[in-house]
């Protein structure tokens, strides 16, 4: 039987097999860090649009997901490239949505929730858990397809 290639060597063994758990994990951390990330946007609104910057816990949560996704490609390219596909949604949406907020800062209007990063971090969640849960419902997915 022939190897198999691996491109990180030791990380694919140490981390490989639990990669799924680990996007899992890191995309509610990220669901999280989302949610403190606007509490403390309100608060930092009230004190002006200056004081509105960005929460480093959710950036790092960010590069975090993205860098397992973009791992996570190494390893299974066609589910890696989905999850990636969406992670980078999240991340760009987190971007604009925070710029969207400095506005509504300056304006002097109530900062709206970032729908469309909590829209994109809900797929990234879903696709996460069916990738991980996947043989919760395997039996069934089976014997329908």
């Amino acid at each position: 039987m022939e190897p198999s290639v691996t491109l990180f060597g030791p990380l694919d063994t140490l981390v490989g097999p639990y990669i799924e758990w680990v996007i899992l994990v890191l995309a509610v951390v990220n669901i999280g860090t989302r949610a403190i990330a606007h509490r403390k946007h309100v608060s930092q609104a009230a004190d002006g649009a200056d004081a509105v910057s960005r929460f480093i816990p959710h950036e790092a949560a960010n590069v975090a997901l993205a860098a397992a996704a973009f791992y996570y490609t190494t390893l299974h390219p066609h589910g890696g490239i989905v999850m990636s596909t969406l992670v980078l949604g999240a991340f760009v949406s987190d971007f604009f949505e925070f710029e969207a907020r400095k506005v509504e800062a300056r304006r002097g209007i109530s900062l709206e929730r970032p729908k469309a990063g909590i829209a994109a971090s809900g797929l990234v969640f879903l696709y996460a858990a069916y990738q991980t849960l996947f043989f919760v419902i395997e039996p069934v997915w089976s014997a329908i397809v």
